[in-house]
């Protein structure tokens, strides 16, 4: 399961909008075949192991990270060509999420005479479907913010200089995020001060461009900003207010930009609306990378599933200095947004938090009782979200 594991992550970056899945097929205590999914490759990770087995398939053992699919989709079932393939038992590491299907490739497998057993490595399995998760079961895309900070918890002076607070090795961890991300979204602000082209620069191959989001309500981003300078790099997508400038909007349009209006409620721009549109357009998952004030508008909404902080180390200080997140701020300790830390590490210097919120929905999320989370138990009769 742990190479099966491995060859999932080779997907990350690869799969979306489907699951990140490894296959190992094993025989007589030796590895007959494996594989892993790539979206445009269409064939899933069993698949894709079950011919690289070829014959050696019959009496073997699956060990699957993912629950293999028992509907018809782009491909025929998984679970079909397990069985004519004479696999004897198949190991999976996590049941489906989608709660219209959980369970039903296990009931199908053991149908068949299959020895089918689940559970292994469930942890491990389930961070490598979190943004999949969070989009079968609410057809939202999984909330992850990253803020590189100071000690102080400052991302800028007081003049407004904030390159580079982070080392080369925590802006490298930032690229892996905006791998696994299939949106990045940020403020007008940030628009305005930094003039990002919020591409991904990674090393690893990324087969979905970053749709590229900015939230403008009033429309004054410029026209000869760097993110519509690189249109090959992904779409842009701005959501404004109703009342945005027409004029203004056409020539964002003309940059190659797609305006959508949002409705606006006491806080700005509906951030669900938002995020419900993003949801319909198969983004699994967004990557919030701020400024200060849209943090802020995310967190105060209850809408961020995971925390990335990056801490350098050093301060800024500063009373006028820009903080991670802005916004109003809780009035007392006791109405504080509490975390809780899932992982903690290092990228050369800096430090790196990864936390959810207390009201985070994520599969992964510690806040989470076994009862709570978003899945159904094994045996359950309901189709995958795999396609």
């Amino acid at each position: 399961m742990k190479r099966a594991i491995a060859l999932a992550r080779m997907g990350l970056g690869l799969a979306s909008p489907n699951p990140s899945v490894g296959c190992v097929i094993v025989r007589r205590g030796k590895i007959v075949g494996q594989g892993w999914h790539e979206y445009s490759r269409m064939d899933h990770a069993e698949v894709r192991a079950l011919q690289a087995a070829g014959l050696k398939s019959r009496g073997a053992t699956a060990y699957v990270t993912l629950e293999p699919c028992s509907h018809q989709g782009r491909t025929p079932p998984c679970t079909d060509k397990l069985i004519q393939a004479g696999i004897r038992r198949v190991v999976v590491g996590r049941i489906d999420p989608n709660p219209r299907v959980s369970g039903k490739g296990i009931a199908i497998l053991r149908a068949a005479g299959l020895l089918v057993d689940s559970g292994l490595m469930h942890k491990e399995c389930s961070a490598l479907i979190e943004p999949f998760a969070r989009h079968i079961t609410s057809g939202n895309p999984l909330v992850v913010s990253k803020v590189g900070m100071s000690l102080d918890g400052r991302i800028g002076t007081h003049q407004g200089d904030s390159r580079w607070i982070t080392s080369p090795k925590g802006r490298e961890f930032g690229q892996t995020l905006r791998l696994q991300a299939d949106a990045i979204l940020v403020g007008i602000g940030t628009i305005l001060a930094d003039d990002p082209e919020l591409t991904y620069r990674g090393k690893q191959k990324k087969a979905r461009p970053l749709l590229r989001v900015v939230l403008d309500s009033k429309l004054r981003a410029p026209v000869n900003a760097r993110i519509f300078s690189a249109p090959g790099e992904g779409p842009v997508l701005v959501f404004c207010a109703a009342k945005a400038s027409q004029a203004r909007r056409k020539r964002l349009e003309k940059r190659g930009a797609e305006v959508v209006m949002a409705p606006q409620n006491v806080n700005g721009l509906d951030l669900k609306f938002i995020l419900n549109e993003l949801g319909k357009r198969n983004v699994l998952s967004v990557l919030v990378e701020g400024g200060s004030e849209v943090h802020w508008s995310f967190l105060e909404a209850g809408l961020v599933d995971k925390f990335y902080s990056i801490i350098a180390p050093l301060v800024i200080g500063g009373r006028r200095a820009v903080v991670s997140v802005g916004g109003k701020g809780y009035r007392t300790i006791s109405e504080a947004l509490r975390f809780k830390i899932g992982k903690q590490y290092f990228a050369g210097p800096d430090l790196i938090l990864e936390s959810y919120p207390v009201y985070s929905r994520s599969i992964l999320s510690p806040w989470l009782l076994p009862e709570t989370l978003p899945c159904v138990a094994p045996g359950s009769a309901h189709s995958s979200g795999r396609k």
